[in-house]
């Protein structure tokens, strides 16, 4: 699938819920099965600066894609970084790189998100872009 075609499916699974609360606790559920990173992976040079809570994101190329793993000892959070594993996980850089990431603002993310929380979700979105840069620029 391409980053898009995840996020219309987000926005799809988002859209069966009109309370928001309900969403948060679809956001924790989320959280559950997010790809967790290994214990040797939380380093400090994997923590992600910015966020209210600790998250820590790792990635490595396998066969032209990116493979991205994540964990964060917020269950709001850990489920916040699960859809962007979701949407950015095996996918090439270039194209990790390039994506508008607009399921955000369409399932509401963004509006319903502390100020700190948003912070974070921009600064792991940062991240996840900089790899795919760094990725980019090695050429693998």
């Amino acid at each position: 699938m391409t980053i898009n075609e995840i996020q219309n499916e987000i926005i799809e699974e988002f859209s069966m819920f009109e309370d928001w609360m309900d969403k948060y606790n679809y956001l924790i559920e989320l959280g559950r099965d997010c790809p967790i990173i290994e214990e040797k992976d939380k380093k400090e040079t994997n923590l992600i600066n910015g966020c209210q809570s600790r998250v820590w994101v790792s990635a490595e190329m396998v066969d032209g894609k990116m493979v991205i793993k994540a964990d964060s000892d917020a269950v709001i959070t850990k489920g916040i970084v699960t859809l962007l594993l979701r949407v950015f996980n095996n996918q090439k850089p270039q194209d990790i790189y390039d994506a508008d990431l607009h399921f955000i603002e369409e399932i509401g993310l963004s509006t319903h998100l502390s100020p700190t929380r948003s912070n974070g979700l921009l600064s792991m979105i940062k991240q996840i872009k900089l790899y795919a840069l760094a990725f980019t620029i090695k050429g693998e």
